[in-house]
C-alpha cells in the first residue's frame, strides 16, 4: 500500500486542462504542484501578494491533509515571485507559514502564466 501512487486534485480546472495533479503521494513522499493564490473554491485571486500566499498556503495545508501529511513533514519549498521587489512584503508569512519547519528552499523571481499570478508555492513532504 506504502508504494501505490495516489493522485489528489482540488478540482481547479487548470489541473485537467494542462495535464497535471494538485499532488502526487509515493510512499513516504507528498509532491505538490505550484499553487498560485487563487481561491479554487471561488476561483477569486486576491490582489496582493500577502493574500495569494495565504491562499497558496491554505490550499497546501489541505492537500497536505487529505494525503495523511502535514505542514511539517515539509522538506523543500519553491517560491516563484514575479518581482523581488515583493519579497520583503512576503518574508512575514514565509516565515509565519515555515520558520519552525525551515525546509530546504529556493525563490526564483520570473513571470507566471496569468497577470494576476503573483507568486506561486511548489512544495516537497516527507514522512519516512
Amino acid at each position: 500500500m506504502k508504494n501505490e501512487r495516489k493522485l489528489i486534485s482540488t478540482g481547479s480546472p487548470f489541473e485537467q486542462k494542462m495535464g497535471y495533479s494538485r499532488a502526487v503521494v509515493q510512499g513516504d513522499w507528498c509532491f505538490i504542484s505550484g499553487v498560485t493564490g487563487y481561491d479554487y473554491h471561488s476561483m477569486e485571486m486576491p490582489v496582493n501578494v500577502v493574500a495569494q500566499a495565504q491562499n497558496c498556503f491554505a490550499t497546501i495545508r489541505n492537500v497536505l491533509t487529505e494525503a495523511g501529511f502535514d505542514m511539517a513533514d515539509i522538506v523543500r519549498v519553491q517560491y516563484t515571485v514575479v518581482d523581488a521587489a515583493l519579497v520583503d512584503e512576503l518574508s512575514p508569512i514565509l516565515e509565519q507559514m515555515l520558520g519552525e519547519i525551515r525546509p530546504a528552499a529556493t525563490m526564483i523571481i520570473a513571470g507566471l502564466i496569468k497577470p494576476e499570478m503573483l507568486i506561486e508555492i511548489e512544495v516537497t513532504a516527507f514522512v519516512g
